[in-house]
């Protein structure tokens, strides 16, 4: 005689899936050996997963439902056997004491989609400084996966379509039956004709081979912010691979391959340059121009008695202060080094010019033969007499 698997789980003969699902795990967790280790429970609870088992197993529900019994014969039967065979595997046991996805009986996932997220792609661009510092847009050529052209994605050629993996009977994936000290246990693998997909493509397309992108080089424009920086990425979404089946591209990075300037030196937001002036500008002070690199000239103002090496702050004009949000928010300073220049060459006039400085300054002034050589000024004749 037929057993009542539904009254075995207390359910109606239309209980869904979940319903059944829900009264197993109620049922197993106040039976499992390890929570009421009597005999009793523990031969219920055998019967309770052979129920679980059974009705779980649209093909075993279905023999039910006609009036049969599909485990007449088998050696799982409620009557006192291993209280863990109506188990389908792990996977059931864990399904039951803490709610693991997926179905019961071993049943798996089901298939994958052909149709799968594009990767993303990376990109070096070189950029001067100036382009940097004023942001540009950047017209550049890339390799990547595009969709196929003459399939539009779905792999098939013209007027053919995919069909059920014959091995799988579109499952996506086979199963294999072993027994162990568990059980009997099912285990699911993709399917080795269909890869997962739980369908075939009989007639590929002849320019994807199925795959349903191609590559190719396009060109794409890059919109690069002002105050960018070497080694910073800029994403353009959409606008990497392509997916298989024609999926969803990802995205593409632009990384900023910063160029050196001849002139300027970039320290984060600062830019620092070397100034050279003359000693006179130095000494007397003036107001020089000075071209800086977004503003154009710039009237640089030399105090008096400028020092080699000092440094003049132009505050707000170094790089754009560019944000992770994308806005620029203020700009860094201009580091102005002063190179003083001291003349290599005097003529006569020049020289007794500054002769005569020296001498309003109480300064040593050399005094030159004319071979060139110097004579005569104070502390040479000091070092002269400290050797006789």
């Amino acid at each position: 005689m037929a057993r009542d698997y539904y009254g075995i789980l207390g359910v109606a003969k239309n209980a869904s899936d979940q319903d059944i699902k829900r009264a197993y795990r109620k049922l197993a967790r106040e039976l499992h050996p390890d929570v009421n280790p009597s005999e009793d429970a523990q031969h219920k609870f055998g019967e309770v997963t052979t129920a679980y088992e059974v009705l779980s197993d649209p093909q075993k529900r279905k023999i039910v439902d006609l009036g049969g019994d599909p485990m007449d014969g088998g050696a799982r039967g409620g009557g006192g056997g291993d209280p863990f065979a109506g188990f389908g595997g792990l996977g059931d046991i864990m399904d039951a004491f803490f709610g693991a996805a997926g179905g019961g009986g071993g049943r798996g996932r089901g298939p994958r989609s052909r149709v799968q997220p594009g990767s993303d792609a990376l990109i070096r661009l070189g950029l001067s400084l100036e382009d940097c510092a004023t942001g540009v847009d950047k017209e550049i050529a890339v390799d990547t996966a595009i969709v196929c052209d003459l399939c539009r994605g779905a792999g098939t050629s013209e007027g053919t379509s995919v069909k059920t993996c014959d091995t799988c009977g579109g499952a996506g994936e086979v199963q294999s039956v072993q027994r162990s000290f568990l059980g009997q246990v099912v285990t699911a693998r993709p399917c080795p004709v269909c890869r997962g997909f739980g369908e075939v493509i009989p007639d590929p397309c002849r320019q994807c081979g199925g795959d349903g992108r191609i590559r190719a080089r396009r060109n794409v424009t890059a919109k690069i912010p002002p105050g960018v920086g070497d080694g910073m990425r800029i994403r353009l979404s959409g606008q990497g691979e392509v997916g298989p089946g024609g999926g969803p591209a990802g995205d593409l990075y632009v990384e900023i391959d910063e160029t050196p300037h001849e002139v300027f030196v970039r320290q984060g937001h600062d830019l620092h340059c070397n100034f050279r002036i003359p000693m006179t500008t130095a000494a007397l002070g003036a107001t020089v121009p000075i071209s800086t690199l977004i503003d154009g000239d710039y009237e640089l103002d030399v105090e008096p008695g400028t020092q080699p090496n000092a440094e003049l702050v132009l505050t707000g004009k170094g790089m754009p202060r560019l944000r992770s949000s994308g806005r620029v928010d203020g700009r860094g300073d201009l580091h102005v080094h002063i190179d003083v220049v001291v003349p290599t060459k005097l003529d006569e006039a020049q020289r007794e010019l500054l002769v005569e400085l020296a001498q309003q300054r109480g300064e040593e002034v050399p005094t030159l033969a004319s071979n060139g050589t110097k004579h005569g000024g104070l502390f040479s004749k000091l070092r002269a007499k400290n050797h006789r």
